[in-house]
């Protein structure tokens, strides 16, 4: 069994706390993506599935076995690191043979081991050339053969691919995710690229400040951020948020935010109205779900669900700076407050000028709404 388990884990050193409570559990045959910013604890998480680093409290499991007190050689596990640490003095087959070596694997086997390895990953016209001879591409595979020669019960990858260049990068991540599906292999990728996490995982788990902030699938992480924190994180652009005032009155809930309001749904309103407490909050949309239309001023009427000014128009803001990546562009805008709002619209569309007047609208069913103290997500 490929399963791993974090159990109530966590690291400290000294007075810092890297990682902090954490339980988790990746399934066999599962992979995982524990994503979040630099010094979040993923590596260090990593690193005591390894047995590099001890846990200061908790428990770690592979299989059905505890492994807090086994040797990081007896664990079963093969890691690939960010800097593919290949022996420089070792050919390509001495560097995929070495663990096989280690373990006294006879050398008849280790031959067809090797071979079956270096097929797998295209590899085997290199098996006599040296890691200096090779691109950053090729060592990849190299440090990836090395991994799977022996069939582990489970792969620890911390960032593999951050030395690859953009177009590499996107054809290793291809085939790692062929690769993971064709060897039914467990594996504990760890990134800092969203991009990476959304693509390969099955699950993705994100940290923040040694703490689990929220598990699931990528694209139900993306649709339905469990706090602020994962919905400012996840997603190229990010997710816009607004700090707004929460008024009720008459039948309406109704959140205040620079130059406009926002009317919310009934559900959501109905939870806003049971947070007796809650006045503050964070209003959240993505870029894709926003519209620019012309600017216009505010009138007398009323706005219906949805955000705008009192007559239904858009929020008005000025177009500060306009990112076009050809299929699609980026128009950067700046609230009455100075608050920066990001609308994606396609390639097609009319683009708009730097220095204009807009107005910024969505729907009610793309708003998202969190309490601005404790960044919780408030749920209809």
């Amino acid at each position: 069994m490929g399963r791993v388990a974090f159990e109530s884990v966590t690291k400290r050193f000294g007075d810092v706390t890297a990682v902090d409570d954490l339980t988790l559990e990746i399934h066999d045959e599962e992979l995982l993506v524990l994503l979040g910013p630099s010094g979040c604890g993923k590596t260090t998480a990593l690193r005591m599935v390894a047995g590099l680093d001890d846990p200061t409290d908790g428990v770690i499991r592979i299989g059905d076995r505890v492994v807090n007190d086994v040797e990081a050689k007896d664990r079963d596990v093969a890691m690939v690191f960010q800097s593919y640490a290949l022996y420089p003095h070792m050919t390509v087959r001495r560097n995929v043979e070495f663990p096989l070596r280690a373990r006294d694997v006879p050398k008849e086997d280790r031959d067809s081991l090797v071979m079956e390895a270096a097929r797998s990953l295209g590899i085997e016209d290199l098996l006599d050339r040296k890691p200096a001879a090779l691109s950053g591409g090729q060592r990849q595979r190299v440090a990836l053969a090395r991994a799977i020669v022996r069939r582990p019960a489970a792969f620890l990858m911390d960032e593999p691919l951050s030395n690859l260049d953009a177009k590499l990068r996107v054809q290793t991540r291809a085939e790692l995710v062929e690769l993971q599906r064709r060897l039914a292999a467990t594996v504990l990728y760890v990134t800092h690229d969203q991009t990476e996490a959304m693509t390969m995982g099955h699950r993705v788990a994100i940290l923040n400040r040694g703490v689990l902030q929220q598990v699931d699938a990528p694209q139900a992480v993306y649709e339905r951020p469990a706090n602020l924190f994962v919905a400012q994180f996840v997603g190229t652009p990010p997710m816009n948020t607004i700090a707004g005032e929460v008024r009720t009155g008459g039948n309406d809930v109704v959140v205040h935010v620079p130059g406009g309001r926002v009317t919310l749904p009934a559900a959501l309103g109905a939870a806003v109205r049971r947070k007796a407490t809650t006045r503050d909050v964070v209003l959240g949309v993505r870029p894709e779900h926003l519209v620019l239309g012309a600017s216009r001023p505010a009138g007398n009427g009323s706005a219906g669900e949805g955000m705008g000014t009192a007559d239904g128009a858009g929020l008005p803001a000025t177009v500060t700076v306009i990112e076009s990546l050809g299929h699609e562009r980026h128009v950067v805008c700046r609230l009455e407050d100075g608050t920066l709002v990001i609308v994606r619209q396609a390639g097609d569309e009319p683009v708009p000028s730097v220095g204009a007047r807009v107005s910024i609208a969505t729907d009610a069913e793309h708003l998202h709404l969190f309490e601005a103290t404790s960044g919780s997500r408030i749920e209809p």
